[in-house]
């Protein structure tokens, strides 16, 4: 296995360097990467951004937000939280099967004291109940990479405020507030794990999933960025994560709103409808998928907007590459007129 230690404290930068890292970039074995970054949201490629945020306090406080190239929810990260990632071959990792391919994170924390950590839900890394790890999945290429976050000293409060929970997802998970289910790791660590800065925390986590006791130890398994990888990456840069067109997006006005959340992920479609005929559509969601929603989306544009053409065009598509583990039958149900 190697690694990449990101220098930068930008989020944009790092999505940009493990986007470049998966779709560009060949390893003869997996790879792990971690990142830091101040405060900052990510949400989801199929998210509406500017609902998933609370505006004012992003504002109010400089925190960045951008878009990843992967489903799922939207997340606050800050300077006490350490983000992750393994690059793997797609065939070697069933998309979606997020307990096996974070597995070495959390058995990594089991030295580290945190005995309760586990994988439960779709993407969540526990304990005791509550979630400090949330999970998201892309594969492009032959590749698959599977990011998550590992809160270690994060403001939680900060998380509260900053994002916005719709109450069906709250809901369903029985709790009365996003802030009761969240916790940091550091108080379930070995009390000398419990006073480290971010970093040092890393390294501790590093040296645990290599098995070593020093840095120098496997200082040979450390890919540097070069100057040629740079330059693609900025070209990433400007043309994903620093794009607001690509952050926040624009859309139609919709006439129609269909949303249900699922155990695998909420779907919000919206059409707009004209005539009895499909104009422009979104599906917007913290759902995943192997394939791109959007492929999907231009095959409904300029059909009816009625049962049985909606249900004659999904069958003629693999749903579960755009909505794993949602079935087709729910996902026309809820769609339909």
């Amino acid at each position: 296995m190697y690694y990449v230690l990101m220098p930068s404290r930008d989020i944009r930068d790092n999505l940009a360097t493990e986007q470049y890292l998966t779709e560009q970039k060949d390893f003869a074995e997996p790879l792990v990467l971690f990142y830091i970054q101040k405060p900052c949201i990510i949400v989801g490629r199929n998210q509406n951004t500017i609902e998933e945020i609370n505006n004012e306090y992003v504002h109010e406080h400089n925190i960045t937000v951008t878009r990843r190239v992967s489903g799922g929810g939207g997340i606050y990260d800050d300077l006490g939280n350490l983000c992750f990632s393994f690059v793997v071959d797609a065939a070697d990792e069933q998309f979606g099967n997020f307990k096996q391919i974070v597995q070495p994170i959390v058995e990594a924390l089991h030295r580290l004291g945190a005995q309760g950590a586990q994988v439960t839900g779709r993407n969540d890394i526990t304990i005791d109940g509550k979630k400090f790890s949330g999970n998201a999945m892309y594969t492009k290429n032959g590749k698959t990479f599977s990011h998550g976050t590992l809160s270690y000293n994060v403001d939680l409060n900060a998380m509260t405020k900053a994002l916005h929970v719709n109450n069906d997802k709250i809901q369903s998970k029985g709790i009365k507030s996003i802030r009761s289910r969240v916790t940091n790791i550091r108080p379930y660590l070995d009390k000398k794990y419990q006073n480290l800065t971010t970093e040092q925390f890393r390294d501790v986590l590093l040296l645990s999933l290599f098995h070593a006791q020093s840095l120098d130890q496997i200082k040979d398994h450390q890919y540097h960025l070069t100057a040629e990888d740079e330059a693609v990456i900025d070209q990433l840069k400007a043309k994903y994560y620093y794009n607001w067109d690509w952050v926040y997006g624009k859309s139609p006005k919709f006439t129609v709103q269909k949303r249900k959340h699922f155990d695998m992920g909420t779907i919000d479609a919206r059409f707009q409808v004209e005539h009895g005929i499909i104009k422009a559509v979104r599906f917007y969601g913290d759902f995943f998928g192997e394939k791109d929603v959007q492929l999907l989306e231009r095959q409904l544009i300029g059909r009816p907007y009625d049962y049985d053409s909606l249900q004659e065009m999904l069958d003629q598509n693999e749903l579960q590459q755009y909505f794993t583990g949602i079935k087709p039958h729910d996902i026309l149900q809820l769609i339909a007129p």
